[in-house]
């Protein structure tokens, strides 16, 4: 075995910020709901669920392997600074719809970005097409639908099994409910997302020569993914809270706790089979379904089918960045440079525009603007511009 490069470890250390960004990207997977109904203070639970990600990440190495030696072909020639410019094309997508509040699919960015990189790099030999296809492209169709009817009927079920219960006990008793649901869901991301970053940093030893082949990832992988993951979680991604939690429908505790309960039995068993699944997804249809299934209750369909674009346009658009990133990259180490320089510009751009308009913890429950008709910004306008208008009635549909 060869001693990690200079290269290596600024392939390893993108990986890492891309499983930071993950985790605070996602954190309105299991804690939107739990915080929106009032179960928990919000501080409280993003630290719970930076502590459960991390405990997640050290249950099963089934969906690394499916990235690491799956989707890409490990013996295609890619080149360490190929995963880099696809970590890029990632990292920049998730802070972009984290920017417009946007709780698209961070597992898809990374897929994105790595098909795209290494369609430039190397052709598509380089890709398990069927691999992309029956462990990307159906389970990221069939989760959100999945997820959404078990929350569906769980909700209903709720209700029907606690009418005329008194409303307060009935309440409190979910909200503790949901505290454990969340926590289910907590240690399925990590179990599920961390081993991406797992995946990428294996591939990335395995292609430098620093790990044999068809490897699985190392311990000290598996700490660092999970610790990285475990910190951005902990930070809180308020933008995407507010949206999952009061931009989609309004969500009381029985419908909180059927959501997330729905959502984490998926998470889970999709793992332990090597799906990579999106969390995001997945828990963005069990809050679907969970309005869907309390009568009187209203979906915004118009901030649904905002997410929904986002997730049709987030592996081409990682991809498209990506393969730009991975053309400069192959210049040599001058390439490299300029694609750090660029993404580092990027991501401070980012950063800057965001600080006009703070989420926080202090305002996470505040009223969603989308959901009154008001654009979130230029991102937002522009998936905006490719979903359908809402009918001119209402800006929600009663279920």
């Amino acid at each position: 075995m060869e001693h990690i490069t200079l290269l290596i470890g600024i392939v390893i250390a993108t990986a890492l910020v891309f499983d930071f960004t993950n985790g605070f990207h996602d954190t309105a997977n299991a804690m939107a709901t739990t915080i929106s109904t009032g179960a928990l203070k919000p501080r409280t639970a993003v630290a719970m669920s930076a502590v459960l990600n991390l405990v997640g990440a050290f249950l099963s190495v089934a969906v690394a392997k499916t990235i690491s030696g799956g989707i890409i072909d490990e013996s295609a020639g890619i080149k360490p600074e190929v995963i880099f410019a696809g970590l890029v094309g990632a990292i920049l997508w998730n802070l972009i719809t984290w920017l417009a509040g946007l709780p698209s699919s961070s597992s898809h960015a990374l897929f994105g970005g790595l098909i795209g990189a290494v369609l430039v790099a190397a052709g598509t030999h380089g890709i398990h097409g069927e691999a992309v296809v029956m462990k990307v492209l159906i389970p990221a169709a069939a989760a959100p639908f999945v997820a959404g009817l078990a929350s569906t009927l769980a909700t209903r079920v709720t209700y029907r099994v606690g009418r005329g219960a008194d409303p307060e006990a009935t309440s409190r008793g979910y909200r503790a409910g949901q505290i454990a649901s969340a926590g289910l869901v907590s240690l399925a991301h990590g179990t599920s997302d961390g081993q991406k970053t797992m995946g990428v940093i294996t591939l990335t030893l395995i292609t430098g020569n620093a790990l044999a082949p068809n490897s699985d990832p190392p311990l000290w992988v598996i700490v660092c993914a999970g610790a990285a993951m475990a910190l951005g979680t902990y930070l809180g991604g308020w933008r995407i809270i507010r949206t999952m939690g009061r931009g989609l429908t309004d969500i009381q505790p029985q419908q909180g706790f059927a959501a997330q309960t729905g959502a984490a039995a998926t998470i889970l068993a999709s793992s332990h089979l090597g799906f990579a699944l999106s969390t995001t997804q997945v828990c963005s249809g069990a809050v679907m379904g969970a309005g869907l299934g309390r009568r009187g209750a209203v979906v915004r369909w118009s901030t649904a089918g905002r997410m929904v674009a986002a997730w049709v346009l987030t592996l081409p658009a990682a991809g498209l960045v990506a393969a730009g990133a991975a053309l400069l990259a192959e210049q040599g180490n001058w390439g490299v440079a300029g694609v750090a320089v660029i993404a580092l510009a990027a991501c401070a751009a980012i950063r800057t525009a965001a600080r006009r308009k703070p989420v926080t913890h202090a305002n996470v429950n505040d009223p969603q603007p989308s959901a009154a008709g008001e654009p979130q910004g230029a991102v937002t306008a522009a998936i905006a511009a490719v979903t359908p208008p809402p009918p001119a009635s209402a800006t929600g549909t009663a279920a």
